[in-house]
């Protein structure tokens, strides 16, 4: 239970008043509650004429006669008159007219207790689902590698889902039971303190019984949801591999693999689902238990004579005895539903409590353009402190120049262009801009300068415009227009039976890849950027494709500081400087021309592309 208040105290804070309404409400659901069943002793009286004494209404301060002999008292004295006025007959249905109005009142604040904590519950679910998206955009690529994209889509749906239905419809049960409890309780006392001392020895029997079922349900829960996760993922892999799925004939032993993923899920969450429908046949069970040794000791009390109970009082508190049954057995089911969420909220605490170690500076430098240049210093760069991806890097690149960065697949081009945004931070050395290091900045200016073309067009599925427009607020359609103008991307735009307003489709999917590319160029034109990173942007696309948009990007590169990570030798002749990689290190620099007169690796890489 630590860990459920330690989870309430970090969500429920914003929604505190709800929590008071519903104490409020329940107190007096309770209240109304014992009211209604206290009118059953006088109907049981006067229905079997059991009490014949004659009682006069006395005063409240009525000396040597406490509070409670003095409420009876007055109360069975007013049932009197009732019956001289109106009859035996007519007085029963008075007191059962007015045990309607008690149970309305008492079925009002029940429901309005539990209204009320609808907004409570869906709130926390709201702020927790929003705080797990806004964490995820605020955390670092190198987060993303080491996790899957189905186990994080398991976690925003699945995993806040069942902290819903597991923690905060438990809050309910949590602030509603003990409530309830500790007023039947004390009727009990009120009734016979002597009979309440021995119904609480046997109290501890029961919790104890209940308490044993939840206490696996935890690990078991966590095991059902990774699981979970490992269906959702499996799912995202194969909507994302359908192509390659059926290109091979791998459907069947996809179908296999998914259906042994169902079957272990299907396992595990059965054996959860067991423990926690064994809740109420147990709770059932140990409260019959409870209430049979009472009634044989209370009735053993009265039929041997002992002024300690009479009967019609003795059944007022057997019911109050079993009103306090149903809140215990809330309590249990609460106590078997909690681990579950807790075994949720540990999996969601895996990004809510990630750490970021790309932050801002407590005091950052302003930056609002490239004046000089960019340079790499002394860099030094490795994935979770493994083998060194990038060694001893040194570059300056000019502001307005365009260099170049060839060489194999896996030898740290992308890593080396993805530190100047920060997607990732250096191990050693240090990147400037203007002389100062761009951790002194804040990313979000820093990211403000740099625009991106990827060799796979990262598109939303959303309209043309939206597509263009994206990241620039308040763009206009003059201004999309221009821009998909420059991209070479107008005309097929308007081929569109809705033009810029057509909708893309899931990652672009309704566009060819070079209208797919145009349409990143023209948001990257539009963006305005002073750094541009091309990272292969024309290596997957066919000639004329390739011709349009590598017009594109000339027209983009104009004027700005350009870094191009490129395949094909030919788009980057023009460059004002190749670097040449091989292993996450620069082993060869200089112009096409020069680089060719070397006869070094960046000759055999032109001869092999020209073979």
């Amino acid at each position: 239970m630590k860990e459920f208040w330690k989870v309430l105290r970090r969500f429920v804070k914003p929604y505190t008043g709800y929590l008071y309404g519903s104490v409020f409400l329940n107190m007096f659901s309770a209240i109304f509650n014992i009211f209604s069943f206290s009118l059953i002793v006088p109907v049981l009286q006067i229905l079997f004429k059991m009490d014949t004494s004659n009682y006069e209404m006395l005063a409240w301060n009525t000396e040597g006669m406490g509070f409670k002999e003095l409420l009876i008292n007055n109360f069975y004295a007013y049932c009197q008159q009732l019956i001289g006025k109106f009859g035996e007959s007519n007085t029963l249905l008075i007191i059962g007219l007015f045990m309607i109005v008690m149970t309305l009142l008492k079925c009002s604040c029940y429901f309005g207790s539990s209204a009320i904590m609808i907004p409570l519950r869906t709130g926390v679910v709201r702020d927790l689902r929003t705080g797990v998206y806004n964490k995820l955009m605020g955390l670092p690529l190198g987060f993303f590698s080491d996790e899957r994209k189905g186990d994080i889509v398991a976690r925003m749906s699945g995993d806040v889902n069942e902290v819903e239905y597991s923690i905060t419809s438990s809050l309910d049960m949590l602030i509603k039971n003990p409530i309830l409890i500790a007023f039947y309780f004390a009727t009990l006392i009120a009734i016979s303190w002597k009979l309440t001392l021995f119904t609480i020895a046997v109290v501890p029997l029961m919790a104890w019984g209940m308490g044993a079922l939840g206490r696996t349900l935890k690990k078991s829960s966590l095991k059902a949801q990774n699981r979970w996760s490992d269906t959702m993922s499996q799912l995202d892999e194969t909507l994302g591999g359908l192509r390659i799925i059926k290109a091979f004939n791998a459907e069947s032993k996809m179908k296999e693999n998914f259906k042994g993923t169902c079957d272990d899920y299907r396992g595990i969450s059965g054996r959860v689902a067991t423990r926690q429908a064994s809740a109420h046949p147990v709770s059932e069970f140990l409260g019959t238990i409870m209430i049979m040794i009472v009634l044989w000791f209370g009735g053993t009390l009265i039929l041997s004579g002992s002024n300690i109970i009479d009967a019609p009082t003795f059944i007022f508190y057997m019911l109050i005895l079993y009103s306090v049954l149903q809140p215990i057995k809330d309590l249990s089911r609460a106590s078997y539903n909690i681990p579950k969420g807790l075994a949720s909220m540990e999996r969601i605490d895996k990004i809510l409590l990630a750490e970021n170690n790309i932050k801002d500076p407590e005091n950052p430098v302003s930056i609002e353009s490239l004046n000089d240049c960019i340079e790499f210093k002394d860099v030094c760069f490795s994935y979770n402190d493994e083998r060194e991806v990038l060694t001893d890097i040194n570059i300056k690149v000019q502001k307005g120049k365009t260099i170049a960065i060839v060489g194999q697949s896996g030898s740290g081009k992308s890593t080396l262009v993805d530190l100047i945004p920060r997607y990732y931070d250096v191990k050693s050395g240090s990147i400037t801009i203007d002389g100062t290091d761009i951790r002194q900045f804040r990313t979000k200016d820093l990211r403000n300068l740099i625009g991106n073309v990827n060799q796979e067009a990262i598109l939303f599925n959303d309209t043309i415009f939206n597509n263009i427009a994206f990241g620039v607020e308040g763009a206009t359609m003059e201004q999309v227009i221009a821009a998909a103008k420059v991209a070479n991307a107008h005309d097929f735009i308007m081929e569109k039976e809705e033009g810029y307003m057509t909708n893309i489709g899931d990652r672009g999917g309704k566009l060819s890849g070079g209208q797919r590319q145009r349409i990143s160029i023209a948001r990257a034109i539009l963006a305005n950027p002073e750094i541009l990173i091309l990272d292969e942007a024309t290596s997957a696309l066919d000639t004329e494709s390739e011709r349009l948009v590598q017009e594109a990007l000339d027209r983009l590169t104009t004027s700005r500081t350009t870094i191009a990570i490129a395949h094909r030798l030919s788009t980057i002749k023009n460059a004002d400087e190749i670097l040449v990689m091989n292993e996450g290190r620069i082993v060869e620099r200089g112009r096409h021309e020069e680089l060719l007169a070397i006869g070094g690796y960046y000759k055999k890489l032109n001869d092999m592309q020209a073979l």
